[in-house]
């Protein structure tokens, strides 16, 4: 009998965990590129799928760091291992904007250098997420292109920095 219990309470352990998994930055992202400011100044395009299982209103870790004016991020899905890991370097002049298109609701969340969260929703656009970092840091950079109702669809993510 001690036997079933403990395995039960084992189960009841590993569900609880994954009904509380968030985006987190201790792994690098499922791909990993190095990019530099002048690199940049042309426009990077990366093919992903869009969308997780982790709803990000359930992350105190993340939430907590982002901005009063991201009201979206309660209902917004992101996977746990970044989608990318960007190396940056030679950031100190430009102005970096990283945006998605996608063919669904997408959203975009950012983990920068500096461990600074970044989330964005609709601001490209068509229901797609936009974000301009004026100061961005070198170093690593993870993102996560996740879906506003926790579907799935192919995006492009795209990366391009500007002159400050």
């Amino acid at each position: 009998m001690k036997r079933i219990l403990a395995g039960f309470a084992v189960v009841l352990g590993l569900a609880a965990g994954a009904a509380h998994a968030c985006p987190s930055f201790a792994n690098p992202g499922v791909a990993q590129y190095q990019a530099t400011g002048a690199g940049l100044r042309s426009p990077s395009v990366f093919n992903v799928v869009a969308g997780g299982e982790n709803n990000l209103g359930r992350c105190p870790q993340i939430y907590n760091n982002l901005g009063s004016d991201q009201l979206d991020y309660g209902q917004s899905y992101f996977t746990t291992q970044p989608d990318f890991s960007f190396y940056l370097s030679g950031m100190g002049n430009v102005r970096l904007v990283v945006s998605v298109v996608s063919q669904c609701d997408a959203a975009l969340l950012i983990n920068t250098g500096a461990v600074n969260w970044y989330f964005d929703d609709d601001d490209n656009g068509n229901l797609d997420p936009r974000i301009s970092l004026t100061r961005p840091s070198d170093g690593r950079m993870d993102i996560w292109v996740g879906t506003f109702d926790g579907q799935y669809c192919d995006a492009q993510l795209r990366m391009e920095t500007f002159p400050r």
